[in-house]
C-alpha cells in the first residue's frame, strides 16, 4: 500500500508540473500575442482633412461669413479633446486640415480636390462652397470613394445624381427640401395671389425658380414676372422697375449675398413696397441688419436658425460672437453645419476606422445626438427635415426670428411688410 501511495503522489506531482508548464506556456503565448498585435496595429498620429474652397472671389463672401468659422470651431473643439477616438488605432487622433483656395472657379476647385485626394492622400475631405461647386465636386469624390458631406449648397438635381453617388450627403435645406413648399403654403394662407420673381444664373437661382414655378401655381399663386440676372450683377434696378409694373403682391429674389444687398438697396431707393419682400441668401446675415437698419424690418430670408431655439443654439451663437463677432454668424446654415460635423465625428468613432466605406455606411444608417438634437440623414442621404432648425426667417425689431415652419418658429411672421422708411 505504501508503494502504491508513493506512486500516486509521484504521478500527481508530474501531472501538476505538466499542467503548470502548460499554463505557463499559454500565459507566455498570450503575452507574445498581445505584443505582436500592438506591433502590427497600423501607426497613425493624425487625421488629415483636405478642402478646396472659395477663400477669394465672389463665393468667398458666403464661405467666410460663417461656414469657415464653424469648421474652425469644430476642429478646435475636437482637438481640445485630444482628437477623434479611432478604435483601429486604439487612441484619439488630432485632426488637421489642408486648405486650398479655388478662387471661386469650378475648374480650379476640381483640380485641387483631385490633388488633395491623389497627391496629398488626405483621410477625408470637406466640401467646396455653393450649389454648383458641390455639383461639380460630387462626381470627383465618388470616383475616388471619398465621403462628401456638402455644407453650403443643396439642389434638387443632386437628388437624382446622388442615386449613383453613394458617398454624397447633403446637409443644408434647399428649394424642394423643403423651403419652397413651406413658403408657398404661408403665402397662400396670407392670401397672396400674385408674385414677381428674379433669380441668379447660378444653379441656386435656376433650381429655386424652377421649384417655385411648380409649387406656387398649385396653391393658386400666379407668377406674373420671372426673370434671371447675372451672378454678381451691378445694377438690378431695371428688373425691379419691371416687377413694379406688375403690381404683384409679393417679390422674391433667389440670389446670393451681393445681389441680395443690391436688390434691397435699390428697392428702397425706388420705393418698391410689395406685401412680401423676400430673398434667399444674405438676408440672414447680421450685416444685412447693420446695413439697412430699421428698413430690414419685415424682410424675409432663407434659413434659418436662432439662438433662442435651444440652449445648444445659444451656446454655439455665443462662441461665434465671442471669438469672431457678427461677421461669423450665418443664421441660415451655421447651426446645420455645426451639428453635421458633430455627426461626422461620432460616425468615425462608431465605425472605429478611417475607412471611407465603413464610415459612409454608419452615416447612412445611424442617429446621433448633436447640437441639433437627434440627428440623421434620410433615405436620400439628406439631413432629415425633422432635424432642420428652420426654413425661413424674418427681421423683427432688430432680431432674426425663425418664422417657418410654424413648429420651429421663434416668432409669428409680420405681414404685410412695413413700407420702407421715408428718405
Amino acid at each position: 500500500m505504501k508503494k502504491v501511495f508513493v506512486l500516486l503522489i509521484s504521478v500527481g506531482i508530474l501531472l501538476l508540473l505538466g499542467l503548470g508548464g502548460s499554463i505557463y506556456k499559454q500565459s507566455a503565448f498570450l503575452l507574445v500575442s498581445e505584443e505582436a498585435q500592438a506591433q502590427t496595429k497600423p501607426k497613425k498620429d493624425k487625421i488629415v482633412i483636405g478642402q478646396a474652397v472659395s477663400l477669394t472671389g465672389p463665393l468667398a463672401m458666403v464661405h467666410m461669413s460663417g461656414p469657415e468659422q464653424t469648421q474652425q470651431l469644430w476642429l478646435e473643439e475636437v482637438n481640445a479633446k485630444g482628437g477623434i477616438y479611432v478604435k483601429e488605432y486604439g487612441k484619439r487622433l488630432p485632426v488637421v486640415r489642408i486648405q486650398y483656395d479655388d478662387k471661386s472657379d469650378h475648374g480650379t476647385m476640381v483640380r485641387l480636390l483631385e490633388k488633395l485626394i491623389v497627391e496629398d492622400k488626405v483621410d477625408f475631405i470637406m466640401p467646396p462652397c455653393g450649389t454648383s461647386m458641390l455639383f461639380a465636386a460630387a462626381p470627383v469624390a465618388n470616383k475616388y470613394g471619398y465621403i462628401l458631406m456638402g455644407n453650403e449648397g443643396g439642389a434638387t438635381s443632386l437628388e437624382k445624381l446622388a442615386e449613383d453617388l453613394p458617398y454624397l450627403f447633403c446637409v443644408l435645406n434647399y428649394s424642394n427640401h423643403y423651403q419652397i413648399p413651406v413658403l408657398a403654403e404661408q403665402l397662400k394662407e396670407w392670401g397672396i395671389k400674385t408674385v414677381a420673381i428674379t433669380f441668379n444664373e447660378d444653379l441656386h437661382g435656376v433650381e429655386y425658380s424652377t421649384v417655385a414655378a411648380a409649387e406656387f401655381p398649385r396653391r393658386g399663386i400666379n407668377i406674373l414676372f420671372m426673370k434671371s440676372h447675372p451672378l454678381g450683377a451691378k445694377d438690378l434696378s431695371p428688373i425691379l422697375k419691371e416687377a413694379m409694373t406688375t403690381k404683384a403682391d409679393a417679390f422674391i429674389a433667389f440670389s446670393y449675398p451681393a445681389e441680395t444687398f443690391l436688390i434691397t438697396k435699390q428697392a428702397i431707393e425706388l420705393g418698391y413696397n410689395p406685401k412680401v419682400f423676400a430673398a434667399t441668401v444674405g438676408v440672414y446675415m447680421p450685416a444685412f441688419k447693420e446695413t439697412f437698419g430699421v428698413a430690414a424690418e419685415g424682410v424675409i430670408g432663407g434659413g434659418a436658425w436662432s439662438p433662442k431655439q435651444s440652449a445648444a443654439a445659444k451656446e454655439f451663437y455665443n462662441k461665434l460672437m465671442s471669438r469672431w463677432g457678427s461677421k461669423a454668424v450665418d443664421l441660415w446654415g451655421n447651426f446645420f453645419y455645426y451639428g453635421a460635423w458633430q455627426f461626422f465625428e461620432k460616425a468615425i468613432e462608431k465605425a472605429g476606422t478611417l475607412d471611407q466605406k465603413a464610415v459612409r455606411n454608419v452615416m447612412a444608417t445611424s442617429k446621433f445626438e448633436t447640437a441639433l438634437g437627434l440627428t440623421w440623414f434620410d433615405e436620400k442621404r439628406r439631413l432629415a427635415k425633422e432635424c432642420h432648425p428652420g426654413q425661413w426667417g424674418q427681421w423683427q425689431k432688430g432680431e432674426w426670428e425663425v418664422i417657418l415652419p410654424k413648429e420651429k418658429a421663434t416668432a409669428k411672421p409680420i405681414f404685410p411688410k412695413p413700407a420702407w422708411p421715408s428718405k
